[in-house]
């Protein structure tokens, strides 16, 4: 071979590669992830949801590839942000943090395939036709948090006995917040107990609602399921312990910051399951097909330390079925 063939040969190859690169990289599927969360305080349920993805064979970075966007507990920005996914032609989108992410998913595409996390029924809000076929092109996992809102009720009856009068904070821009209200509020009717609803979608807002809060003198507090709030869990555990006030939350990472207790599924799991049906449909599964998946399981966990804090005796019962006590 003559040397300008050769350099001319060499040339030509080094050429291709970026080329060939280049089409690798772009056949590679694009999750979008849409999260009404922040990236701090969800780190651990997108650990969950890689690892699901990981279940089916699919690891970011080497095989798929994962565009993020969060709102950061500003729900109306999602729907910008979910425009922009759609814009990017993503092969799926993953819709977390509740109802107001899916709502915005579905709200901007009804072609590109959900996978969405909630806190309720999402026959309720529009977002599917059935659990078990939901048809469309939404799917996912619900950890039915809006359900439990009466067990959390008879959590407080149990803990402060005597109570006649129980306040309850919700996010009223949370979709579900007033429906998880009601729940609470007829629940409580046959006990004779008076829910002091009160509302809260800033920070300041959620310092507002605890002054009132004991000013009417409640015997204690019940969190309403909502990402915002589970995003000020410090704020809401500080706030409960300056004023000695029982609360009751939704999630287990509020006892490990300090709150007193906790009931309801573990949401861990469900952002597994979440990154399972992303990796599912990835390999040509129609979500219509896939069904709902609700949370077979709910826990309660009980913080020993916040309690003696509180000056609050907790009862046997309720440490004999405890999943969980932290010390």
């Amino acid at each position: 071979m003559r040397r300008r063939e050769f350099i001319a040969l060499i040339g030509s190859t080094t050429a291709a590669w970026p080329l060939a690169a280049r089409a690798q990289q772009a056949a590679m599927p694009v999750i979008g992830w849409l999260s009404a969360r922040s990236p701090a305080e969800a780190a651990s349920v997108l650990q969950a949801f890689h690892q699901g993805l990981g279940q089916v064979g699919y690891f970011e970075g080497k095989n798929v590839t994962i565009e993020y966007r969060w709102a950061e507990g500003r729900y109306d920005q999602l729907p910008a942000l979910a425009a922009e996914l759609v814009s990017r032609q993503v092969t799926v989108i993953a819709a977390t943090g509740g109802e107001p992410s899916p709502l915005a998913a579905k709200a901007a595409t009804t072609t590109i395939p959900i996978v969405c996390t909630l806190g309720g029924d999402p026959v309720e809000t529009g977002l599917v036709a059935s659990l078990n076929k939901p048809g469309g092109n939404l799917t996912g996992t619900t950890i039915m948090a809006v359900e439990m809102g009466p067990k959390r009720l008879d959590l407080a009856r149990q803990l402060v006995p005597n109570a006649t009068a129980v306040a309850m904070l919700i996010n009223p821009r949370f979709p579900t917040a007033s429906a998880e209200a009601r729940e609470v509020q007829d629940a409580a009717r046959p006990a004779a107990i008076q829910i002091n609803l009160l509302t809260a979608s800033t920070e300041s807002e959620i310092d507002k609602a605890f002054t009132t809060i004991v000013e009417q003198k409640n015997a204690a507090l019940i969190i309403g399921t909502d990402p915002f709030l589970v995003g000020q869990r410090d704020q809401l555990v500080r706030l409960a312990a300056r004023y000695t006030l029982p609360t009751i939350y939704f999630l287990r990472e509020f006892v490990e910051a300090g709150g007193l207790m906790s009931y309801g599924p573990n949401i861990a799991n469900g952002y597994r399951q979440a990154g399972v049906y992303a990796g599912l449909i990835l390999n040509g599964a129609n979500p219509a097909n896939l069904p709902i998946v609700r949370p077979t399981q709910f826990q309660l966990y009980l913080n020993i330390k916040t309690a003696k804090t509180l000056s609050l005796q907790i009862p046997p019962l309720l440490l004999a079925l405890a999943d969980e006590v932290i010390e």
